[in-house]
């Protein structure tokens, strides 16, 4: 069975990006799951609202390698967004993206654009510069960056209207490391907030969804899991109930002891 919204505050409640409604606030990758059909079988028990793909690993020994693939995107009937992963300047970003507009005929596109291959950075002196150019173009860019404030800010400045900063380095799946600024733009930025990249459990989605972040985008931690459709399955709860805890309004932390038990009823009460 797949992820079902665990109430109707979910159902209620579409991530809205662009202007375009989307029934799932998770997001999924197609990268580097162990065959096709698994891939198939996790989007399925996930229901993710828009699914990544690269243009640039085609070829590579990963299922997008498979002929069929192209078709298998079809077949699962998922919004596609295109990604420029890989791309390292932004000429690169730029045609992949004018390409990938043209074989999935959608002006979507997340915005890669690394600076290091270490850690797989994002390029942060060229990242807004390159997001201007592609929204003058037409393009809905979803730029994937880090956590800085002042780079988001400035991405929403020219344009962007949804920004997806890292959790930690793509792939390494440790969940949120400065756990401070990824709130404080979610405070700061009024825009919709997808945290992409570093998230490898589903308590680490549970956890920003919590603190009011708009959705996440997943691959690694579903494609490698021992069983990644299971994984998807659970993460697609996670975000639900990350989104509902925050919809429903936490209580505030306590410096003390309080309370819970009412003392009506009481059998015993002693006085000293």
């Amino acid at each position: 069975m797949s992820a079902q919204p665990l109430n109707p505050l979910i159902s209620s409640d579409p991530l809205v990006l662009y202007g375009e409604t989307f029934a799932s606030r998770l997001l999924l990758g197609t990268s580097r799951y162990p065959s096709p059909q698994i891939l198939e079988n996790a989007v399925k028990q996930s229901n993710p609202g828009m699914i990544t793909v690269s243009l640039r690993r085609q070829g590579s020994a990963t299922v997008e390698a498979h002929s069929g693939f192209w078709d298998l995107l079809k077949k699962m009937a998922v919004p596609v967004l295109p990604n420029t992963a890989g791309c390292h300047n932004p000429k690169e970003v730029i045609a992949t993206a004018q390409m990938a507009r043209e074989v999935f005929e959608t002006s979507w596109i997340k915005l890669e654009l690394i600076g290091d291959d270490y850690t797989l950075q994002p390029d942060t002196l060229r990242l807004v510069s390159t997001a201007e150019t592609l929204i003058k173009d037409g393009f809905k860019v979803l730029p994937y960056c880090t956590e800085d404030l002042i780079l988001c800010q400035r991405l929403v400045d020219v344009g962007c209207q949804a920004v997806m900063p890292w959790a930690a380095p793509i792939g390494t799946g440790q969940g949120p490391l400065n756990p401070y600024a990824l709130k404080l733009l979610r405070d700061r930025l009024k825009v919709p907030l997808l945290v992409d990249a570093g998230l490898g459990l589903p308590s680490h989605a549970c956890s920003v969804m919590e603190w009011g972040f708009d959705g996440v985008l997943l691959n690694t931690a579903v494609a490698l899991a021992d069983d990644p459709i299971a994984m998807a399955n659970a993460f697609a709860m996670s975000v639900n109930a990350g989104r509902t805890a925050y919809l429903s309004g936490a209580m505030k932390a306590q410096q003390s002891a309080q309370a819970s038990t009412p003392l009506v009823g009481t059998p015993f009460w002693h006085q000293s």
